[in-house]
């Protein structure tokens, strides 16, 4: 392949994620954002592999010799439903001097626009020394069953894999992860003039006081703490009925010491009420900090941290580290938006990352 112009992949990059901004994607509606992507790179001839609202392609330019290793670039288009209080368009992309503000701007158009810029420059370089996959995925913010997760088993052995979200282009190399709990407390009902019967809510209500009187002991350097809280509740169904059913929802944030199978186990032993999984994949990551890639970003001025909130890293299984354009404090507020001039420096920082890389 020639060699591209790398200022006008950038200004490319800046009206892709216009046309993103302008185009719904709400998770389980990426249809048309996800043609739109294809089509792109369809214009630099990269052949584009669909499954559901999922794309990825793949380099040529790579050492087919030996032991070939292989990074995955990875960014979801999905974006979560807009609050009430934006003061434009969130569909419709505003451009304020080097602001560019709309919905998905920094979570994470600027981090799919980014990865896509720094793709196709490496791939028209000579020969690289790894494979490079390409994957804009689907149903990121809901940790949806037909994102990442459906093409992952479609894609070959992966050695490492770069996850695009709003990092200000430091690198995540641990991300709690996430398991949800429905909790179900059983009583006996009657009349509450009475005073007799079993109330569900206080059972519930003696398990809640467990639980948030407990703590997990084992302490992540870079996490810290596993956490829970208990975040919904509902029982009871008239005033002067005492109630036999309570249910409660416990929201866990884990760190790298703990395997979910493991804190179910924990949590049980410790309440009286019923436990049922809502989510257990969503794991923590970890990748260790002399992974090549980690020395490298470390090098190139990059600092390294744990993060406290969950991406796509979770159901990788394999090392991963989290980079990309943005910054997490605006992702999921009104009148979200990103800075054109981050998104210059994030396409020189992944292409500095990753042009020179060796396993």
């Amino acid at each position: 392949m020639s060699v591209v112009n790398l200022q006008v992949l950038k200004k490319e990059a800046i009206q892709l994620l216009i046309q993103l901004i302008n185009t719904p994607s709400i998770s389980k509606q990426e249809n048309k954002v996800s043609f739109l992507i294809e089509d792109y790179l369809h214009q630099y001839g990269f052949h584009v592999k669909r499954k559901f609202n999922n794309i990825w392609t793949e380099n040529t330019n790579y050492l087919k010799k030996g032991n070939i290793r292989t990074i995955l670039l990875n960014s979801h288009h999905d974006t979560v439903k807009p609050g009430k209080n934006w003061k434009t368009n969130p569909f419709s992309a505003i451009k304020q001097e080097d602001k560019l503000i709309g919905l998905g701007s920094n979570d994470a158009g600027a981090s799919v626009v980014s990865l896509i810029s720094t793709f196709i420059y490496l791939s028209n370089l000579s020969e690289l020394p790894y494979k490079l996959i390409l994957s804009i995925t689907a149903e990121e913010e809901i940790s949806g069953p037909l994102g990442v997760r459906a093409i992952l088993p479609e894609l070959e052995c992966i050695n490492l894999g770069i996850v695009g979200e709003p990092t200000q282009m430091q690198v995540a190399i641990a991300e709690k992860g996430l398991m949800v709990l429905d909790c179900i407390a059983e009583g006996k009902t009657g009349h509450s003039a009475r005073d007799i019967g079993i109330n569900a809510i206080y059972v519930a209500t003696r398990d809640i006081e467990h639980l948030r009187n407990f703590s997990f002991d084992r302490k992540s350097e870079l996490l810290g703490f596993t956490t829970l809280n208990v975040t919904q509740i509902q029982g009871g169904i008239q005033h002067n009925v005492i109630p036999d059913f309570c249910s409660f929802v416990v929201d866990i944030r884990t760190n790298e010491l703990y395997k979910n199978e493991e804190l179910i186990e924990i949590i049980q032993k410790i309440i009286h009420s019923q436990m049922k999984p809502r989510s257990s994949h969503l794991n923590s990551s970890f990748i260790n900090p002399m992974h090549p890639i980690v020395l490298k970003a470390q090098r190139i001025g990059r600092k390294t941290y744990g993060s406290p909130t969950l991406s796509d890293q979770s159901i990788m299984p394999f090392s991963t580290i989290k980079m990309g354009v943005g910054d997490s404090v605006r992702s999921h507020t009104p009148n979200e938006y990103i800075l054109i001039s981050e998104i210059m420096e994030g396409i020189d920082i992944y292409i500095c990352l990753l042009k020179d890389f060796h396993f």
